[in-house]
């Protein structure tokens, strides 16, 4: 029977002793320079193809958001489904979606993103209830991350609702713990440009879910007291998104190498802040 995906999570965590997932969100604009005598597709090919294989060293997942692919038209989803398959196990491949409809319509998005791409997680909002998500939560050996607190300025139009004592998305994130301890693959997203709220986030979870960080590179979270209120008792329980500080750590032909040592340099940083609480 395959393991619950947050036992995978960890494992994965543990073996590549990173905290860091990099997010393939590539734009046509920022490509480098020394691919664009090639064609349009092929670029997307050889750029994507060049950070996985300069990052992977460093890193322990990469998140793909769609847009990002949908703007290539057809041939985008070609890339994405080529890009996820070169990337192949021992690293975990999560699609930024957000998704949320009916039962039926989730099904076959989860047989989709699981079964046809490859996909090892999802992330979804919850806004159409909690049996919406029925069909992704009965794959516990693919996981799913809920939106529940964002940076952007429209976000407390409903995340800051109150709900009793407590905010909206602080409800969120408790169910979601509830749901990580029945089937094992539940997570939230939470952005690193609001620090409180993670560690918040991480006390209304509990130990048992993962939480999904975006926003500790280019949006310039605050990434040492995101870690230090996200993580769990075990110092892991995390992934800490960054894409386009990666990505386009340079646009000239050194592309691949700077994105491979800022990754390098990430994962370092995360460590070292983690380090305090593993020597204690």
């Amino acid at each position: 029977m395959p393991a619950p995906f947050l036992d995978r999570l960890d494992h994965v965590l543990c073996e590549t002793n990173s905290l860091v997932s990099v997010g393939l969100d590539p734009d046509p604009a920022r490509t480098p320079s020394p691919l664009r005598r090639q064609s349009r597709i092929r670029q997307l090919d050889a750029f994507l193809g060049g950070i996985v294989g300069a990052t992977r060293p460093y890193v322990s997942a990469y998140k793909m958001q769609l847009a990002a692919y949908w703007s290539y038209g057809a041939a985008g989803f070609g890339a994405l489904e080529r890009i996820a398959r070169r990337i192949g196990p021992g690293r975990l491949k999560i699609l930024d979606l957000k998704a949320n409809d009916i039962p039926n319509t989730m099904r076959l998005l989860a047989d989709g993103v699981f079964d046809a791409f490859g996909f090892d997680a999802i992330t979804v909002t919850p806004w159409l209830g909690w049996e919406s998500l029925v069909p992704i939560a009965a794959r516990p050996d693919r996981g799913y991350f809920v939106v529940a607190h964002t940076s952007n300025p429209g976000s407390r139009d409903f995340q800051e609702i109150r709900h009793g004592s407590s905010p909206l998305w602080i409800e969120i994130v408790r169910t979601v713990g509830t749901l990580a301890r029945k089937s094992g693959n539940a997570g939230v997203v939470i952005g690193a440009t609001d620090p409180r709220a993670v560690a918040r986030a991480r006390a209304a979870l509990g130990e048992r879910g993962a939480i999904l960080l975006p926003g500790v590179g280019a949006q310039r979270g605050d990434l040492a007291a995101s870690i230090s209120g996200g993580i769990d008792r075990n110092d892991r329980g995390l992934l800490a998104a960054a894409s386009r500080s990666i990505l386009y750590a340079s646009s000239k032909s050194d592309w691949r190498e700077a994105a491979g040592l800022e990754a390098r340099r990430l994962r370092d940083e995360i460590n070292d802040l983690r380090a305090p609480r593993r020597r204690a």
